[in-house]
């Protein structure tokens, strides 16, 4: 999968010194541009810090992508997806953690109904929610216009709109 980009904290904070970043703990994680039903996209709003992301989460130890985007998408908006294609990849490296993390995004579209998201008691304390965009340049618009109150969000910012915006380019 090709990468988009990489971020580093120094995207935020330009006087953040460089790091050795040989021995930061690795994450991957699974994430999706989702399509409902009606061509709509999904997102989740973080109420507590002011921004919105794409869902998808960490990949768990003996989960490969796959299963950890089918069970993220789960429990955070209720539904099984099929995957159309590939976004791309893009990683962090967040000294605040010491954590380098490679996200793994694509394109799917909702499959069944919806049920109910199981969201984690983490994800329910930061007021997270879901709802949904009538179009990519909507889902764009809405995560440009979040202003973050912490550095993990604007981590996510900057990751979940090079995804929105590459994958524009491939529809």
């Amino acid at each position: 999968m090709k990468t988009l980009l990489v971020v580093y904290e120094q995207d935020f904070i330009p006087d953040t010194l460089m790091v050795d970043y040989s021995s930061f703990r690795k994450r991957e994680a699974s994430r999706a541009i989702l399509l409902d039903k009606d061509q709509r996209f999904h997102l989740l709003n973080v109420s507590k810090h002011s921004y919105h992301k794409l869902p998808g989460g960490g990949i768990d130890d003996g989960e490969d992508i796959f299963e950890a985007l089918e069970r993220e998408l789960m429990e955070e908006v209720g539904c099984r997806a099929e995957i159309i294609s590939e976004i791309g990849t893009i990683i962090e490296f967040r000294n605040y953690e010491k954590l380098k993390q490679t996200s793994y995004c694509y394109l799917a579209k909702q499959t069944g109904e919806q049920e109910k998201p199981a969201l984690e008691e983490g994800e329910l304390n930061e007021g997270m929610f879901g709802i949904k965009a009538n179009s990519i340049d909507d889902a764009i618009a809405i995560l440009s216009n979040d202003k973050p109150d912490n550095l993990e969000g604007l981590f996510i910012q900057k990751r979940d709109l090079a995804f929105l915006k590459a994958a524009k380019m491939v529809n």
